[in-house]
């Protein structure tokens, strides 16, 4: 008898596992949308049933695994550029029927400048990197990274960067470049504000939003992968992320959404 509810309950564990990966989108995501997405993916799960897991990393790294056939559904980059480098080679599509040549702008993000609390330096801004004690300045691949580029283009067009360019240091990813500057290995760092917004770095820091006429507009876009498995679910998600209350709860984290929002 208590062999056979073992085995029994082996079945259904099994079956449930299955139904699990059935219904179930796999997230390429930018390194930036690592403090936010997690709980707006648990209300998915929520409201749909829909269990959806993200992996998070550069998106340029994320672009150069799904060439390579990465299974992944959906990829949210942190910049226009690589969603429609993916459209041009045939491995994405934007959400509707037959959209194969424009990425969804789901978000903004914005540039900040943030130090550590502890790093005996001035309030942070663009000026006070001209001073000698600021020794390290962390920023994101500019040649890979969206805020990276961002990053650049803000130092070049306020006339900073020949001044600092022996002092940047460069990191994979924004999420790298906020370990830099938090743990000490930087005195200062160009970041994403859903980083410096998160409750570590809130409490261990302060931040400086850079103007945003200092570089283009770091515009997120959304694709559907093509060899999506789950192509239902993916593009479920995908409306859901466009939805009005999920685009004020990123507004929270630091993201500013793609369109007005009450």
């Amino acid at each position: 008898m208590q062999l056979r509810l073992i085995t029994a309950a082996i079945t259904v564990a099994a079956c449930l596992a299955s139904a699990t990966a059935q219904n179930s989108i796999r997230i390429a995501a930018a390194a930036d949308l690592e403090p936010v997405l997690p709980p707006i993916l648990e209300q998915f799960q929520t409201e749909t049933g829909i269990h959806a897991e993200a992996t998070y990393q550069a998106s340029s790294a994320l672009t150069t695994q799904i060439q390579n056939g990465a299974p992944f559904d959906v990829f949210l980059s942190a910049d226009l550029g690589y969603p429609q480098k993916l459209i041009g080679a045939g491995l994405a599509q934007g959400l509707g029927d037959g959209d194969t040549g424009t990425p969804i702008t789901y978000a903004r993000g914005t540039l900040v400048l943030w130090e550590r609390k502890d790093a005996h330096l001035p309030q942070p801004s663009l000026e006070m990197l001209r001073r000698p004690e600021v020794q390290r300045i962390a920023i994101a691949n500019p040649e890979r990274a969206p805020y990276g580029r961002a990053a650049m283009a803000a130092l070049q067009k306020s006339g900073l960067y020949d001044s600092v360019k022996s002092r940047l240091v460069t990191a994979e990813n924004i999420a790298q470049t906020a370990q830099f500057v938090d743990s000490g290995n930087a005195d200062v760092g160009f970041i994403s504000l859903t980083s410096a917004t998160t409750p570590r770095l809130q409490a261990d820091g302060r931040y400086f939003v850079v103007p945003t006429g200092l570089y283009a507009p770091i515009e997120q876009g959304a694709v559907l992968v093509t060899k999506a498995e789950h192509r239902v679910e993916a593009k479920k998600f995908l409306v859901f992320l466009m939805s009005t209350p999920v685009q004020q709860e990123m507004r929270q984290f630091g993201l500013t959404p793609s369109r007005p929002v009450p």
